[in-house]
């Protein structure tokens, strides 16, 4: 038996399955610590590293592609401080780390551990009910379905829709995108059949998000727990879905007549009205605490570049 145990969480491993545990202390990422704790198999690993640092480094866990689908449905987007096979090492446990490292790499070489992606998901996914909230919108999971209900803030357009429900046979997939600049994060949830994509602000299946510490931690986690349930992205876009008849398409509220192409000439006006909105959201979610005041400051400042210049 190898363990590391430091502020940051606990690892330990019995020569079948690492054992992780996070940390409760203040500065470890909600994410992992809503995440709790898990146990990941040696089939399921490509490799584990100490990262050397100048007070103890890091120790980084490798999955084999396609065996989590939380490193699936987020691409490899999550910052370091969230991701839960990244452990902080303090600077009394650097051997013990190093010993880790030298036990978790033996017992795959002993096994014989391919490093190539898998063909079905070796983990589970996170634990079910879920409930996360986006800048515009609430989804839960049950393990079952999907419900979304919207915010005061969401577009007209979602608003038409009302409430939406998706059993897990009508869903393609799903898909977890982190904000990037003055372009919105999203949690889409992909019926089969649907082709058309809009913008996560007009589409009546998708959440809004904006920054990562506080809302869209938990956002990738329900993402992660829907794509545990539906079929590995190697089946081929849905091969092990249940024998049964795609469900009919829901009909809106009111037409989509708001997502509709716009003449190339309307564009420069309705980018300025869509910085305006982004300023007045951007007070609303710092009121309400889901930006932190250095987030604030710092989209904000990109948003006004774009005011001033028109970029």
């Amino acid at each position: 038996m190898a363990e590391l145990m430091v502020r940051d969480g606990t690892w330990s491993f019995d020569g079948d399955v690492v054992r992780i545990v996070p940390g409760r202390e203040r500065g470890v990422h909600k994410l992992r610590q809503d995440l709790g704790e898990f146990t990941v198999p040696l089939a399921a690993m490509a490799g584990i590293a100490h990262e050397p640092g100048r007070k103890g480094g890091r120790l980084r866990l490798r999955l084999r592609d396609g065996t989590d689908p939380l490193l699936q449905v987020t691409g490899g987007s999550l910052p370091d401080e969230a991701n839960p096979y990244r452990l902080t090492v303090d600077a009394g446990r650097v051997d013990v780390a190093e010993y880790f490292v030298d036990a978790v790499r033996q017992a795959l070489m002993l096994e014989q551990i391919p490093d190539g992606p898998a063909d079905h998901y070796l983990l589970p996914g996170p634990s079910v009910p879920l409930s996360a909230a986006g800048v515009d919108g609430v989804a839960t999971f049950d393990g079952e379905r999907v419900h979304i209900e919207w915010r005061w803030n969401t577009s007209e357009t979602k608003r038409d829709w009302g409430p939406r429900n998706f059993a897990l046979s009508e869903l393609e997939a799903v898909e977890w995108r982190a904000a990037a600049g003055l372009e919105s994060g999203y949690l889409r949830f992909r019926t089969r059949g649907a082709t058309e994509r809009l913008k996560p602000e007009n589409d009546p299946n998708s959440i809004e998000l904006w920054g990562f510490k506080k809302e869209s931690g938990t956002t990738a986690l329900l993402a992660a727990a829907v794509a545990a349930r539906l079929p590995h992205p190697s089946a081929g876009g849905g091969k092990s879905l249940p024998a049964t008849a795609p469900a009919a398409p829901l009909a809106p509220a009111a037409p989509l007549t708001p997502a509709a192409p716009r003449a190339s000439a309307a564009a420069p006006a309705e980018d300025h009205d869509a910085l305006l909105r982004r300023l007045r959201e951007l007070g609303d979610l710092r009121r309400d605490g889901i930006l932190t005041e250095e987030e604030f400051t710092a989209t904000k400042a990109a948003v006004l570049r774009r005011f001033h210049t028109g970029d």
